[in-house]
């Protein structure tokens, strides 16, 4: 997708771009949730991306819903709703080692991007969850209607590029 334009998805619908006006300031109400020590009001199901943008180096932050959490290997899942066009995947492909905050624990993570076969997986395990936020998301997108006949979950899963942040294990002095 185009920065500032719409893209047309495989499914023949087009798809809204990324929010501009109001409802950005609505859309990032969350990071400044966070800024102020709220980040517990959001549990587990959201995280706070603290990434390097690539051409600025500036820090930069995004909050982004949790599909998946691995609480034993120490990782999240999150999606790119926008595509690989957004700025903090984009931003992730070039710096993979980012921090990311979950309530208030901050964890240094390293990204890892995950194949489309995985991320049909993911969204299916994730529609299985939160069946309602995933029509919404698969509506809002423009992937909910697969002409296949196949699952409109497991379809979308093979469009929404998916990301695995894995915490650094801390370093053992000794």
């Amino acid at each position: 997708m185009e920065a500032g334009g719409r893209a047309v998805t495989a499914f023949g619908r087009s798809r809204t771009r990324p929010p501009t006006g109001w409802r950005r300031i609505v859309v990032r109400l969350p990071i400044a949730l966070y800024r102020i020590g709220l980040g517990p009001v959001f549990g587990k199901r959201m995280l706070l991306l603290q990434h390097t943008g690539r051409v600025s180096g500036q820090t930069r932050e995004v909050c982004l819903e949790v599909v998946a959490h691995d609480p034993l290997r120490g990782s999240w899942t999150v999606a790119s709703g926008f595509g690989t066009a957004a700025q903090w995947y984009r931003n992730l492909r070039h710096i993979p080692k980012v921090t990311i905050q979950v309530g208030r624990t901050f964890h240094p993570v390293n990204a890892h991007f995950l194949s489309a076969e995985e991320g049909a997986e993911l969204m299916a395990a994730y529609a299985g969850r939160h069946p309602r936020a995933a029509r919404a998301l698969c509506r809002y997108l423009g992937l909910d209607d697969p002409k296949d006949g196949t699952d409109p979950f497991r379809a979308a899963g093979l469009r929404i590029p998916f990301v695995r942040l894995d915490e650094v294990p801390p370093r053992r002095w000794g």
